[in-house]
């Protein structure tokens, strides 16, 4: 079977080491000793396609809540300039239709149009692993030319969201921008999709009133592994995007399948701040609509930093983002880690 190689760190740029240190400066803030500094990228969306001019918002036009809490925003940083570094692998699914050779040139062209603070790596997911076969790097061009027609076969063990936790695993922890745009049908050819079983009701004996008779399952759903994805993308603070290209096998015609495969990709990308791009069960004429859509939203994040109130152990909470500043919207994962309660000294 073959190896996957594993994602490694890279040395950063002075470039990236100067967004780290000015993201460290600005929010360095003495913590009250009920709560703890917690950051998380967060994006700036028009309620509108037609309101194209971004409003200028600061600190004080951003709350946050966790739970009943209203918590204390220290910090609203535009990821640009000093603080605009991002990390962002892009992960193919080996079970995609090799048709898919013909949406490379709308990904290469989003890939060289990066700017020279993005780290490009890529990757295929087969079974439940990920072959890398570019590293991150800031050489656009190497990261273009190491794209390639996916398989379009299946493996033993298919299942991207396993794929994707495989990937998380192995990601380096850092306190950049970090994004995967995940290019996949969505269909757990692992696992398939759990259902809820029952008993059908069949006629009684006589023909009189109705008994439980022979087992049955219900539709079924999504698979079980996405929220393990959402998990472990929201514990890293990876935002989870994915584009829709089907795959092959039986599944691939398969509506059920198909519907779940992309509820469950739907669900990883809204539960981590991210977005999901389809257009109904069809391959996509081009991707470069959604990539551009994408590049929108890359160019309207920011790093919000606040004070959580910690627990016991640390943990992921949920916490709550919005503002008063109209026509638009502030997407963000539904979770952020938050460290453990200092221990009293």
């Amino acid at each position: 079977m073959k190896r996957h190689k594993r994602l490694i760190g890279t040395m950063l740029t002075l470039g990236v080491a100067l967004s780290l240190a000015a993201l460290a400066i600005r929010a360095q803030q003495k913590s009250s000793p009920a709560s703890v500094q917690v950051h998380m990228v967060v994006m700036v969306e028009p309620l509108r396609n037609s309101d194209t001019s971004e409003p200028a918002l600061s600190k004080q036009d951003v709350q946050v809540r966790q739970g009943k809490n209203n918590l204390q925003v220290t910090d609203w940083i535009p990821a640009r300039g000093e603080a605009a570094a991002l990390q962002l692998f892009i992960l193919i699914d080996e079970t995609c239709d090799t048709s898919l050779g013909g949406q490379l040139g709308d990904l290469r062209d989003f890939i060289n149009a990066q700017p020279p603070t993005t780290w490009i790596g890529i990757g295929y997911m087969q079974n439940t692993g990920v072959n890398i076969v570019q590293n991150f790097t800031t050489d656009h061009d190497a990261a273009a030319k190491a794209l390639r027609l996916p398989m379009g076969r299946l493996g033993s063990s298919d299942s991207v969201y396993l794929s994707l936790v495989s990937l998380l695993k192995g990601w380096p922890e850092n306190k950049l921008r970090r994004s995967v745009v995940v290019v996949t049908d969505g269909v757990d050819r692992l696992r398939g999709y759990s259902t809820a079983s029952g008993l059908a009701p069949t006629p009684m004996r006589g023909g009189v009133g109705m008994g439980m008779g022979r087992p049955y399952e219900t539709v079924p759903s999504i698979s079980p592994d996405v929220d393990r994805a959402s998990t472990a993308a929201q514990r890293a603070g990876v935002i989870v995007n994915s584009i829709y290209f089907p795959g092959v096998g039986h599944s691939a015609r398969n509506y059920f399948d198909l519907n779940n495969g992309q509820n469950g990709m739907a669900k990883l990308a809204e539960e981590t701040g991210g977005e999901s791009y389809f257009l109904g069960l069809q391959a996509p004429v081009s991707f470069k609509p959604d990539l551009d859509r994408l590049q929108l939203y890359l160019d309207n994040q920011y790093f919000l930093v606040f004070q959580a109130i910690p627990r016991k152990n640390a943990d992921l909470q949920r916490v709550k983002l919005s503002t008063q500043v109209p026509k638009v919207e502030l997407v963000s994962a539904d979770n952020v880690w938050v460290p453990a309660a200092p221990k009293a000294e």
